[in-house]
């Protein structure tokens, strides 16, 4: 349902002054050819309303010829900005980054936040962003989460479905997703609401058994039947299941690289206005999913790159797989049964 442009320029105020937007400061919009057009129009205004300098930044498309999706999230690592100085130096003279192309999993976001910009991804349709419209609560949740796995040195997590992985923790930092960037050279994507972290190289071990309702994206379906996933050294060796398994399988050979077979981040869903129906409600490519990443007690888990924490894999293929009806543990503590958050400090 179409949204009005007051109320989507409420919503970037909003995010815009929980993001410390302060008058005087440089905002660069970064556009793309799918950028929503009111998206970047209300954007532009709530940033001069706050008294901030606007520039826009567009870029051509790219990967286009090698994806297999219209996703964005489709083929990652390789951007715009590989081997564009000039827009580099553009997007570190800034305060703050508007990302509206989408800029993910790019050795070159990395080098843009470690100059001290802030970047915001917001991708999604209007409407979504203006239903998930981050909170200072949804933060709070997010901290005490991520200092619970900050805590820990094991993550855990089984299902009634026959999911039994241990993932070791620890050598990766924690990255907590709240919808807002409020310090200095912080990275964030509205919508969100979840803690995620990669587990140590090579630990992770055991049995992702995903189940009906579950789902996989970048593919935006939800299985069907029970899918198989043996995980040994911390890669996926083995996918077995029916045609959802032979689907995944044909599309993660396509790109021909191993490395897009480890175990990349895992995390669960805190927010309590997101939804796992939603995507049953979406053409396939109006959205790139954020509800069923978010949509409180999922246990999010990942295949593919690493560079987001410093890492070196850098591959393209990148899956992400929301999970319902999973246990969480850290450490032996329970932080989600049965899909249900247990831990008090962090619930919605």
């Amino acid at each position: 349902m179409a949204i009005s442009d007051f109320d989507l320029i409420e919503a970037w105020r909003q995010v815009l002054s929980l993001s410390r937007l302060q008058a005087g400061q440089t905002v660069t919009m970064l556009t793309g050819p799918d950028t929503n057009p009111q998206t970047l129009r209300t954007a532009v205004v709530a940033a001069r309303g706050l008294g901030a300098t606007v520039c826009r930044l567009d870029l051509p498309p790219l990967n286009g010829e090698k994806s297999l999706s219209r996703d964005p999230l489709a083929y990652v690592g390789t951007t715009p900005l590989t081997g564009n100085p000039a827009a580099m130096a553009a997007l570190k003279a800034s305060d703050l980054v508007l990302d509206l192309m989408l800029l993910l999993f790019s050795p070159e976001q990395q080098e843009i936040l470690e100059s001290g910009t802030k970047i915001l991804l917001a991708v999604e349709p209007p409407e979504i962003l203006a239903r998930l419209v981050p909170t200072p609560e949804d933060r709070e949740r997010v901290e005490a989460a991520a200092r619970r796995i900050e805590g820990a040195r094991e993550m855990r997590v089984t299902s009634a479905a026959g999911t039994d992985l241990r993932c070791p923790i620890g050598q990766y930092p924690v990255v907590r997703e709240y919808g807002f960037v409020d310090e200095p050279g912080r990275w964030d994507h509205w919508p969100s609401g979840f803690p995620l972290t990669w587990p140590n190289e090579g630990a992770t071990e055991g049995r992702i058994v995903l189940d009906r309702g579950d789902i996989l994206l970048p593919m935006k379906s939800y299985l069907q039947a029970p899918v198989e996933m043996t995980v040994e050294a911390g890669y996926v060796t083995a996918i077995t299941g029916g045609l959802d398994a032979d689907l995944l399988n044909d599309y993660m050979d396509s790109f021909g690289d191993p490395e897009g077979y480890a175990i990349s981040h895992i995390g669960w869903g805190l927010q309590p206005r997101a939804r796992w129906s939603t995507l049953s409600l979406y053409d396939r490519e109006q959205t790139i999913a954020m509800d069923a990443r978010a949509f409180a007690g999922n246990f999010l888990i990942s295949l593919g790159p690493n560079t987001e924490v410093g890492g070196t894999r850098n591959t393209p293929c990148h899956i992400d797989i929301p999970m319902r009806r999973c246990t969480v543990a850290l450490d032996g503590a329970e932080v989600v049964r049965d899909g249900r958050i247990v831990a008090e400090e962090v619930a919605p």
